[in-house]
């Protein structure tokens, strides 16, 4: 049984949370930064929103998250995603593939590190965690190229939590989070308390338990406790 601090900190924030930690608007998904304190930021928006599509493999541990248009036209779907400007000036989507390419060819020694959100509603958005960008494609899909950024999670980035807790948190696909999110009002599904929120599993991944709506709800930290092994 893992034993947990009820005053765990929760994942979900709110927009001015995410806008004071980071320093940035959250107009624009993918944020390139490769020098000073502040990691890269991407930024995903709920899969309803039929925008992009973002993908979590369980058997190699890796996270997907397609690259964004970089035009407007027909909402930006009928042209491919484009790594350069015709000037010569990257795009966001150049900066992270060159990054990618850079660590996977061995010219950087360092993965770049992104901190990735996941927006759950208006004002509120998920702290998924930091990621580390191991390899990016350009890709023929759907009648035009796009990009697919390959990330792994960061191991001891979140010392105030359980590892393990924390991960079954983390994965739970972006679509069942919104949906969950929704369906419990953002609150706790077993006081209706609105502070302190995690995601737990009602049987845990390592016992068989699915990370989908039928298994998955919001709970305080308390009650995340009370749940005991079932939920870990």
């Amino acid at each position: 049984m893992i034993f947990l601090d009820a005053t765990r900190s929760s994942a979900i924030i709110s927009a001015n949370e995410l806008v004071t930690r980071e320093g940035l608007n959250l107009q624009k998904g993918m944020n390139f930064r490769d020098k000073g304190p502040l990691l890269s930021v991407f930024l995903v928006l709920p899969p309803s929103s039929g925008v992009y599509k973002d993908e979590w493999h369980e058997d190699t541990q890796t996270y997907v998250y397609e690259g964004h248009d970089s035009t407007t036209v027909e909402s930006g779907k009928l042209v491919d995603q484009i790594l350069m400007y015709e000037g010569g000036r990257l795009t966001d989507n150049g900066k992270f593939y060159k990054a990618a390419n850079a660590f996977k060819d061995g010219v950087r020694t360092e993965p770049l590190q992104i901190q990735v959100y996941e927006k759950l509603d208006a004002g509120v958005w998920f702290d998924k965690g930091i990621f580390n960008l191991i390899d990016a494609k350009h890709i023929a899909e759907g009648g035009r190229k796009v990009c697919k950024f390959y990330l792994t999670p960061a191991d001891g980035v979140r010392v105030d939590i359980d590892d393990n807790d924390f991960r079954h948190e983390q994965m739970i696909p972006t679509s069942v989070k919104v949906e969950v999110w929704k369906r419990d009002k953002g609150a706790c599904s077993g006081c209706g308390s609105s502070t302190g929120l995690h995601y737990g599993h009602t049987i845990a991944p390592s016992a068989g338990g699915k990370s989908d709506e039928g298994n998955v709800q919001m709970l305080c930290a308390e009650h995340f406790l009370q749940k005991g092994p079932k939920t870990q």
